[in-house]
C-alpha cells in the first residue's frame, strides 16, 4: 500500500487505518462522529497527501486547460481557483478537479487520488497537439487541510502569510516553518479551511502534522480521519466522484450545470452537454432526508412510483443535523424539495423526502 510522507504520524495518534484506494490512510482516531462536530465547532486536521497534483506549463496552457475542462479558465487571475470538470466525450466525469492559475503559462490542476494514473494519461492524450508540457508531480508534495471556524487562528501560528487575505477560492505563495509552501483557501467541509501544500521530507511532514496537533489540542482542533472527511462533504451538499458523479452521469444531471461554460471555446463533452441541455434530462441528482428508522446507505434500491429508479449514491446518519441524509439520481419531475419517494433499506421500505442542498450552511 502506498504512504504518504505523514504516515508515521497517524499510528502515533492511533488513528485506525484503512486501505483508501490503495493507500494507508486514517478512517478516524478518536471517532468519526467527535471529528466531525470538532469542526463544525472549532477544527479539524487532515492529512490529503493522497491527493494529486498535475502541472501544464507553456505557451498553450491556458488553451489545454480550456478544451479539457468544462469551467472557462479564462476568467482566472494568478492566485485564483476554479472548482471544474474533466470531461469524456459524453459529458461525464473522467474526475472533477480544482484549476489554480498559477501564472498565464502554468496551471495546477488537484484531482482525486484514486483517478490519478486515469487523469494524467487523459490529460496527456487530449493535450498532445498543444504546445504544453503536463507534469504529474504528485509523489513530490504532500497536503495539510485545517477545516472549521478556527482554522485561521491555529495556521496563523505557523506562517508570516496574511491569512486573512487569502480569499475563498484564492492562494497565495509563502513559506511554511521555513519551508516553501502554497497556502489555499477551498474546502470541502462547509466550513472555512485552508490547505497547505509543501515539498519536503517525511520527517518535516510528519512533525509538521503532529505540532499542528499539538498546537491545535488548547483551540479544540483534533486530527480527522476520512470518515469525518465523508460526512462533512455530505452535510455540504458536496458530491464525491465514484458515489455521485462518474462516467455514467452527465454533468447536467449532476445538477453542475454551473461549471459548463458553453460560451467559450471548445471542450471535450460540449456537443453531447448542449444537445442535452436543449432536449432535457431523464435524471437528476437530488438530496434527501429520510424518514423512519435506518440510514440509507450507498447502493440501496431507490423506487420511484413503486418501481426501481436507481440507487442511493451517498447516504448517513449527519453528526451534526442528526438525521438520515443522501443524494440520488430521480426523474426531475420528483426533485423538487418536499417530494417523497421510496427506499430499500434492509429489505423494509422507507419513505424519504427530496430535501434542498446543501442539508447544512454555515452562518456567514
Amino acid at each position: 500500500m502506498k504512504k504518504t510522507r505523514i504516515n508515521h504520524a497517524h499510528y502515533q495518534l492511533n488513528g485506525k487505518m484503512v486501505d483508501f484506494a490503495g493507500w494507508d490512510l486514517p478512517v478516524q482516531y478518536s471517532g468519526v462522529k467527535e471529528e466531525h462536530l470538532a469542526v463544525r465547532h472549532t477544527g479539524g486536521i487532515f492529512d490529503v497527501s493522497h491527493m494529486g497534483e498535475i502541472f501544464l506549463r507553456g505557451p498553450q496552457a491556458l488553451d489545454a486547460v480550456q478544451y479539457i475542462s468544462s469551467n472557462n479558465a479564462a476568467r482566472l487571475e494568478p492566485g485564483r481557483i476554479q472548482y471544474s470538470g474533466l470531461l469524456t466525450e459524453k459529458g461525464c466525469f473522467v474526475d472533477d478537479m480544482l484549476v489554480h492559475k498559477l501564472s498565464d503559462s502554468e496551471y495546477l490542476l488537484v484531482v482525486n487520488a484514486a483517478n490519478l494514473e486515469k487523469d494524467a494519461a487523459w490529460i496527456r492524450e487530449k493535450t498532445e497537439t498543444f504546445n504544453v508540457e503536463i507534469h504529474n508531480e504528485s509523489e513530490e508534495y504532500s497536503q495539510i487541510a485545517i477545516q472549521g471556524p478556527k482554522a485561521r487562528v491555529l495556521l496563523s501560528q505557523f506562517t508570516e502569510a496574511d491569512l486573512q487575505k487569502i480569499r475563498y477560492y484564492s492562494f497565495v505563495f509563502t513559506e511554511i516553518q521555513g519551508v516553501a509552501a502554497l497556502i489555499s483557501r477551498t474546502g470541502y467541509t462547509g466550513e472555512d479551511g485552508f490547505e497547505v501544500y509543501f515539498k519536503s521530507d517525511e520527517a518535516f511532514a510528519t512533525s509538521l502534522f503532529l505540532d499542528f496537533v499539538r498546537q491545535g489540542e488548547s483551540l479544540g482542533i483534533v486530527p480527522a480521519g476520512l470518515g469525518a472527511r465523508d460526512t462533512l462533504r455530505l452535510e455540504a451538499g458536496m458530491a464525491l466522484y465514484g458515489n455521485d458523479i462518474d462516467d455514467s452521469h452527465t454533468v447536467l444531471e449532476a445538477g453542475l450545470g454551473w461549471i459548463l461554460k458553453f460560451k467559450k471555446k471548445d471542450f471535450i463533452g460540449r456537443d453531447v452537454l448542449l444537445r442535452q441541455k436543449e432536449e432535457g434530462i431523464q435524471r437528476r441528482l437530488a438530496g434527501f432526508e429520510v424518514f423512519g428508522r435506518g440510514i440509507a446507505r450507498h447502493g440501496y434500491p431507490v423506487l420511484w412510483q413503486g418501481k426501481e429508479f436507481s440507487q442511493v449514491t451517498s447516504g448517513t446518519m449527519a453528526p451534526f443535523l442528526n438525521k438520515a441524509i443522501g443524494m440520488t439520481y430521480l426523474p426531475p419531475e420528483a426533485t423538487e424539495p418536499g417530494t417523497r419517494f421510496h427506499i430499500m433499506i434492509h429489505n423494509r421500505d422507507v419513505e424519504a423526502r427530496v430535501t434542498k442542498m446543501p442539508f447544512y450552511q454555515r452562518e456567514s
